[in-house]
């Protein structure tokens, strides 16, 4: 945990650092005029990006739990709850993190998702839909899907990069709308910029952000599926709990705001799966049946060998 807090905190850091130094330089060669207070404004809307998402980050687990309508489990609700906590616990020793909060919320969507601040306080939840649903194997699938998330520290690696772009989207906002001519006072001096300019500019630039986010987004459930196979001994159950779950993608659950778009399992294809935090399920089945069968140079025949599950 401060290994990656650090890690927060020096990238951002860094880039301050970096568009500091830019802004020097373009007040030095005349592209910048040297009364601007970008250097404050800097320091300002990367403080204020980063200690949002920070925040946010902190809170994450019980605002999911809020929203979600997650009860949590211990075992001694009945034998699903049971099966839940022994497999979880299970994948957790496999993939060397600490157990995390177990819960169920009540949705027919088949879905699953993993949050928190850090591997020691993640929460892994599960949809009634697809625990009702989904056979066994599959399902511990999904679930070590999610603790892949929790190893990898995704949750934190998300923050940091959304801090860095809400930062990136505040500056750059108020930098373009202090360099647009302004009309000056008699005495000389400048208004400041409309806030009526800084709105549409936060929103076109919010909007590039997301594109960054989002693919970023993509990138993780990738990562996240080889390391379900690797907890499972191989793609074949991830393969198949990700068929299963392109059938039942009928089963919404309308209560559900976009804000929880992350905590879905596939996104959309097409121009929206640009701003979509999760790739369309084909990919993902595409990706896992092509890192099984691609050549492992750890084996003697240079093949991979064939997954046990």
């Amino acid at each position: 945990m401060a290994l990656r807090s650090a890690l927060f905190l020096l990238t951002n850091l860094a880039v301050v650092a970096t568009i500091s130094l830019l802004i020097t330089l373009g007040v030095a060669v005349g592209w910048l005029p040297p009364d601007l207070p970008l250097g404050p404004l800097l320091s300002g809307c990367f403080v204020w990006g980063a200690a949002g998402s920070w925040l946010a980050l902190q809170g994450s687990r019980e605002a999911a739990k809020q929203a979600m309508g997650v009860q949590l489990l211990d075992g001694r609700e009945g034998p699903e709850a049971q099966w839940l906590v022994q497999t979880v616990t299970a994948l957790a020793e496999r993939a060397s993190v600490p157990m995390p909060e177990l819960g169920v919320y009540a949705s027919p969507e088949w879905n699953a998702f993993a949050t928190g601040p850090s591997p020691e306080r993640a929460l892994v939840a599960v949809s009634s839909g697809i625990l009702d649903g989904m056979p066994a194997p599959e399902l511990e699938a999904v679930l070590a899907h999610e603790m892949s998330h929790v190893g990898n520290g995704d949750m934190v690696t998300m923050a940091l990069l959304q801090g860095v772009i809400n930062a990136f989207v505040m500056f750059l906002a108020r930098a373009l709308a202090l360099l647009l001519p302004r009309r000056s006072d008699d005495d000389g001096r400048r208004p400041p910029p409309l806030t009526a300019l800084i709105w549409p500019l936060e929103v076109v630039l919010g909007l590039a952000g997301s594109l960054v986010t989002a693919w970023f987004s993509r990138h993780r459930e990738f990562r996240a599926d080889a390391g379900a196979a690797r907890l499972t001994g191989g793609p074949d159950a991830m393969v198949k709990a990700l068929e299963r779950l392109g059938a039942t993608q009928q089963l919404l659950d309308r209560r559900d705001p976009p804000a929880l778009a992350p905590f879905k399992i596939a996104g959309p294809a097409g121009l929206l799966g640009l701003l979509a935090t999760h790739p369309p399920l084909e990919q993902r089945i595409q990706a896992l049946r092509q890192a099984s069968a691609a050549p492992d140079p750890s084996s003697p025949g240079g093949v991979r060998p064939a997954s046990a599950g």
